[in-house]
């Protein structure tokens, strides 16, 4: 098929909301390679464009720290989409996207307080990756500064870091001779964030003065804040109707579309709301970690009992090890709120709490999914499920589709491709 710039289909879909035969576009985080099938087989079978959202702890530079998703920098990830693409004929639109790039977006970079010029070349570096990876879209977002906690960050401050590293994204690219990328702008964690109409208009205004002085591109994506809130593995903010509407008909006027963070574990009324509201896109990324971890879990809970019935001689220690890796990881201290974001790693092993546990067993097991101990006893349950016709990583696959699907649904992207298409014959 093919490959329409990104650009074009965010073109297409705003053109598409004055006949109602829109949709919003699914963002997804490439929490895994099953993950990454799972969305291909969705994309492949209902005809709809997905977008990869890679942030820079979960893919990079193998010089820059890499990924903690299969250990993936840019060019590995996309050899791996890519091989799952050509695994199932792939034939449809999928585009790898920078989801936060930028200075001080990989954790140790911010927890380091590096200085700005050493944080900002060090985003600099990941952005090359991306465009000699083949990237299509990319997010520039300076807004994590390590020496502006709690307090707003200056506007003017965003505005320059913001043009500058566009600036040198085209550079780089044209000096490359490759394809036109897409740009996305705007975070809903800036102090306050891109929420009232008048903020928004006068940020998009003032970027557009300052693009066009430079002769640089519009950006394909806004990003403003719908109300959206993501904390251990809930949906806890509340989607407005009428603040994202507002967004999304603010953004229309300059050509961009609005892009929505943070809309993991949405129910199905508010999914609803997504298309009348004109939001262009939605990103959800860890909500298919959890997703994939439950799968592993009801997996374990299906081999103990073949155990128990005589069928499987020596069970995995999947759970167990999933766990242990899970609370060593120490990343589910970004979702947790209140006094458990302090707790210490032996607290927590030495405590008697199933609960607690089980809570960061579901919060944090994806990020320990390439770890060597986690990979063989996953493949140690596979077989020993294999063994009773049971095709483990098939279930799983399947259990991830699931949300995805809902998703999908909600958001009217059956034959989205094929509308999109439509429009430039």
């Amino acid at each position: 098929m093919e490959k329409l710039p990104i650009k074009t289909v965010v073109e297409g879909l705003l053109k598409l909301q004055k006949t109602g035969e829109s949709a919003t576009i699914l963002g997804v985080g490439p929490m895994s390679r099953n993950c990454v099938q799972a969305t291909l087989e969705l994309s492949q079978e209902d005809d709809f464009p997905v977008m990869f959202i890679a942030s820079r702890n979960q893919v990079d530079a193998d010089e820059l720290g890499g990924g903690y998703v299969n250990g993936w920098n840019q060019f590995t990830f996309a050899k791996a989409v890519e091989e799952v693409a050509e695994k199932i004929n792939y034939d449809n639109l999928y585009y790898l996207c920078r989801d936060h790039g930028g200075p001080w977006q990989r954790d140790k970079e911010r927890n380091d307080h590096l200085p700005t010029d050493e944080a900002m070349a060090l985003g600099q570096k990941s952005y090359v990756a991306d465009i000699e990876a083949g990237f299509d879209l990319l997010m520039i977002d300076p807004t994590k500064d390590p020496f502006e906690v709690g307090k707003v960050i200056p506007l003017d401050t965003v505005l320059e870091r913001t043009v500058d590293l566009i600036e040198f994204c085209e550079k780089e690219r044209k000096s490359r001779n490759l394809p036109e990328i897409g740009y996305e702008v705007g975070t809903e964690e800036t102090n306050g964030g891109l929420t009232s109409t008048e903020t928004y208009e006068k940020f998009i205004l003032r970027l557009k003065d300052e693009l066009e002085k430079r002769g640089l591109p519009m950006p394909t994506f806004i990003v403003g804040q719908t109300g959206t809130l993501t904390r251990k593995t809930e949906q806890v903010g509340t989607f407005d109707f009428n603040n994202a509407y507002d967004l999304a008909q603010m953004a229309k006027k300059y050509g961009v579309g609005l892009k929505e963070h943070n809309g993991d574990y949405l129910d199905d009324v508010t999914l609803l709301e997504h298309v009348p509201s004109e939001i262009t896109a939605t990103n959800v990324a860890p909500q298919y970690g959890t997703e994939e971890t439950r799968a592993y879990l009801n997996l374990a809970a299906v081999e103990a009992r073949l155990v128990d019935n005589g069928l499987v001689k020596e069970a995995s220690k999947t759970r167990e090890t999933l766990l242990i890796h899970a609370i060593n990881s120490e990343r589910w201290r970004k979702w947790m709120v209140g006094e458990q974001k302090d707790l210490t790693v032996d607290q927590i092993l030495d405590s008697n709490d199933n609960q607690l546990q089980a809570e960061i067993l579901d919060i944090a097991g994806h990020y320990t999914f390439n770890d060597d101990e986690v990979k063989a006893e996953i493949e140690k349950m596979y077989q020993n499920l294999k063994g009773q016709n049971i095709d483990g990583q098939r279930y799983v696959v399947d259990h991830i589709k699931r949300p995805i699907r809902d998703y999908a649904e909600c958001y009217k992207l059956n034959g989205a491709t094929t509308r999109i298409k439509n429009l430039s014959k």
